[in-house]
């Protein structure tokens, strides 16, 4: 039933959420620290410093808050990736349930993370504008939709192609397309450069690489614990033979 489909799912992004946690702990930390100690550093250099304490520590923010919030966003990615595989399992991709989860989670991964990033790649403290980040999240979310949205398309496209030009070249042109698409949305959505020029460069960098990495270890353990979940459902005596939606 769909239900423990949803279960499976969200129980899947607890575990990504766990693992995403030490990841972030040990290598997205640090590149976040390197960027308060800009912000610090220029706040000393100018005079201006932060007014009053944090309403949360440091500390508490990179432990408990951090793991906290990597649970949340784990599990509900968890839900929307279950109800995801639901629709697309034995009708659009006819692989086994562990091979199918696999691959939508290296999709999801590129067009709701890669995509986007190439775009508008994420930026630690101090590298952007306080009073442009209702823009700046606009657009990333806009530009997300688009993607998902083309990526949708592609795969109805890629249907048709399928049958007329068979397998390989049918998925080739599709994703090409895709390709296409969403080159000429980037090119249309508007540019927002604010990073400093003296802003360390290696800060900027491993921030960036650690924000690819974080979603990386993310999807690719919600894919891998859902598929061994469903193909291990699949399995079961008296399970209905070709179905992993129960």
């Amino acid at each position: 039933m769909m239900r423990s489909l949803l279960v499976r799912g969200m129980l899947a992004g607890l575990v990504a959420g766990v693992l995403t946690f030490v990841f972030a702990f040990f290598v997205g930390e640090p590149a976040l620290d390197g960027g308060i100690a800009y912000e610090d550093a220029v706040s000393a250099a100018t005079g201006h410093s932060h007014e009053g304490e944090p309403l949360v520590s440091r500390g508490a923010q990179s432990t408990i808050g951090l793991l906290v919030a990597l649970l949340i966003y784990g599990v509900a990615i968890g839900g929307i990736f279950s109800l995801v595989y639901a629709g697309v399992y034995g009708r659009i991709v006819r692989l086994s349930p562990r091979a199918t989860a696999a691959l939508l989670a290296a999709v999801g991964y590129v067009v709701v993370i890669l995509v986007p990033f190439l775009k508008y790649p994420s930026n630690p403290p101090a590298s952007s504008l306080d009073e442009t980040i209702g823009i700046r999240t606009g657009t990333y979310v806009i530009l997300v939709a688009l993607s998902v949205a083309a990526a949708v398309a592609a795969v109805a496209l890629g249907q048709r192609l399928v049958a007329r030009f068979g397998t390989w070249n049918g998925v080739l042109l599709a994703a090409a397309a895709y390709i296409v698409v969403m080159a000429v949305v980037g090119a249309l959505m508007p540019v927002i450069a604010e990073t400093p020029t003296d802003f360390p460069a290696v800060v900027l960098y491993d921030f960036r690489l650690a924000t690819l990495g974080l979603q990386l270890v993310l999807w690719a353990a919600i894919g891998l614990v859902f598929g061994a979940l469903v193909e291990r459902r699949s399995q079961r005596p008296g399970h209905r033979s070709g179905s992993a939606i129960a």
